[in-house]
């Protein structure tokens, strides 16, 4: 532990980096570079790379699996499509059905004004004359 507190240094935004020392790599969520000294950087950074590469490689799922996961999110997806398309499919349907209803309520309130006139026509004043 103090071997690697011996060479290692972590830097942050505006920190001084001590002479002789090169980033080896940086750690966003931390915002903060990781020094070495120089020659030393290139292999420490080598050997985090690989470290990293070999933990992904054990963790990586079988074949089998990994055709499974890829059919599963397939289907996912085109069952997500095909939700979309109904649900716009349904939604345009239902604005036809109102456009289609005012038309006819418009046409219906039309055939009742047209009686209206035709009853109007009846009662007219000849009508009351023959009461008198």
């Amino acid at each position: 532990m103090k071997m690697k507190a011996k060479f290692c240094r972590e830097v942050g935004h505006g920190g001084i980096v001590p002479p002789g020392f090169q980033m080896a790599w940086y750690e966003p969520r931390r915002r903060v570079g990781v020094y070495f000294p120089a020659p030393l950087h290139w292999v420490i950074r080598v050997l985090r790379e690989l470290r990293y590469r070999f933990r992904v490689a054990l963790r990586a799922p079988s074949i089998e699996r990994a055709e499974v996961f890829e059919m599963q999110r397939t289907h996912r997806e085109r069952h997500r499509l095909a939700e979309e398309y109904a649900q716009g499919y349904i939604t345009g349907w239902r604005e036809c059905f109102d456009v289609c209803l005012e038309s006819v309520e418009e046409e219906i309130s039309r055939v009742d004004s047209i009686w209206d006139a035709g009853a109007l026509l009846l009662d007219s004043p000849a009508d009351t004359s023959k009461n008198n």
